[in-house]
């Protein structure tokens, strides 16, 4: 089985940061996007009917929890799964830890449906593709 957790890592760089010297809190949400591209890329299969252009994964919403600052040279490590796999939407949970101490910097949940491109309208995820999705599920 392909590992079912991905993990990127960053550095927190000058331009991460808001006024108060702090990651400023739309930057988390690059950095999910570093991720789940991560994530991806690690799963080929994924990309590959992904990549046919008929369908395409959207976010729908998305939930966040800040728990730490990071610091401009703070080392983050970025682990991103999929954590639940629906009818028609499925989750990814995305966990930012600052390398130095272990400690969990931000937490976040995304929810995405299948969209059919041309008719511009969630489908229901089946076939290869909920094969392929089914066994990366870790919740």
């Amino acid at each position: 089985m392909e590992d079912a957790i991905s993990t990127t890592s960053l550095k927190v760089r000058g331009y991460h940061l808001d006024g108060y010297g702090h990651v400023n809190h739309a930057r988390y949400l690059e950095f999910m996007e570093e991720g789940r591209w991560d994530y991806f890329d690690k799963h080929p299969a994924l990309m590959s009917r992904l990549g046919k252009g008929d369908v395409a994964f959207v976010a729908v919403n998305l939930n966040i929890d800040y728990r730490q600052a990071a610091v401009a040279g703070d080392e983050l490590d970025i682990s991103t799964r999929l954590s639940a796999l629906g009818g028609r939407s499925a989750k990814m949970r995305h966990e930012i830890l600052r390398r130095g101490d272990g400690a969990l910097v931000a937490c976040a949940e995304l929810t995405f449906v299948l969209l059919d491109v041309a008719s511009n309208s969630a489908v229901a995820i089946e076939g290869e593709l909920r094969d392929a999705l089914a066994p990366l599920v870790v919740s």
